[in-house]
């Protein structure tokens, strides 16, 4: 009788871990080089080549957790905040893995507000994006006068509101003025970041590091030398 007590107590502890650690996002589990799960330190799957990966890692990685050791398991709206810091390109985000959005308004060229129905923690219902990488002309700051360009920015970007759109994320998530720094994509897969350089509506940002750098800052020398949109008015 002592030991079921105890077996129990165990079984309770045990479960009471498991939950705690199902949220936490930062948690270390493992994986291999080639398989497609995520397991618990000291899995039999597991060889001497395992790979330590945070829980969250693993999730957006597209593994799911061991059937032999059971690993907890991501709240989702932990892992509702897809992450770019292991692509390539641009091109290479799926908008199935992004938080998806309606836009509800447009505040200038490279900043917009959108409504989220269910939103993960840490995000509100209604939330200012900072559109990363790209700097549109001023129209809409109190220092500065309305740039050159800035209205035609402003109102290519505006034919977003009361689109769907999708957010994917970089290293940081908001700056300094508590606004979400993410990249905006349409139904079509396509990247409305990156389409505001390409159709010279904005510059590549470059103060700031970002993944997609090296593209974007390539997307603004093709708009100047084919001098479109503002790479096509006065000097």
């Amino acid at each position: 009788m002592a030991m079921r007590k105890f077996l129990m107590v165990v079984f309770i502890l045990c479960v009471s871990l498991a939950v705690i650690s199902a949220a936490n996002p930062n948690l270390i589990v493992y994986k291999t080089k080639t398989g497609d799960r995520y397991h618990l330190d000291g899995c039999s799957s597991l060889s001497r080549s395992k790979i330590a990966i945070t829980l969250e890692k693993a999730v957006n990685s597209g593994l799911t957790p061991c059937s032999r050791c059971n690993p907890p398991e991501l709240d989702k709206k932990h892992h509702s905040l897809f992450r770019v810091i292991e692509l390539t390109s641009y091109k290479d985000a799926r908008i199935a893995d992004m938080l998806k959005v309606t836009v509800s308004r447009t505040v200038d060229g490279d900043t917009i507000r959108v409504s989220i129905t269910d939103p993960p923690v840490g995000l509100s219902n209604e939330e200012t994006i900072r559109l990363l990488g790209v700097d549109t002309p001023e129209t809409v700051h109190p220092f500065k006068p309305v740039e050159y360009f800035g209205k035609e920015a402003s109102e290519y970007t505006k034919k977003l509101t009361g689109q769907t759109a999708y957010l994917a994320f970089d290293w940081n998530l908001r700056d300094n003025y508590g606004r979400l720094l993410a990249y905006i994509y349409l139904d079509s897969g396509e990247c409305f970041n990156a389409k505001l350089i390409e159709d010279g509506y904005g510059f590549a940002y470059l103060t700031f590091p970002f993944q997609f750098m090296d593209e974007f800052r390539n997307l603004e020398r093709s708009a100047r030398e084919e001098r479109r949109g503002l790479w096509n008015g006065p000097n």
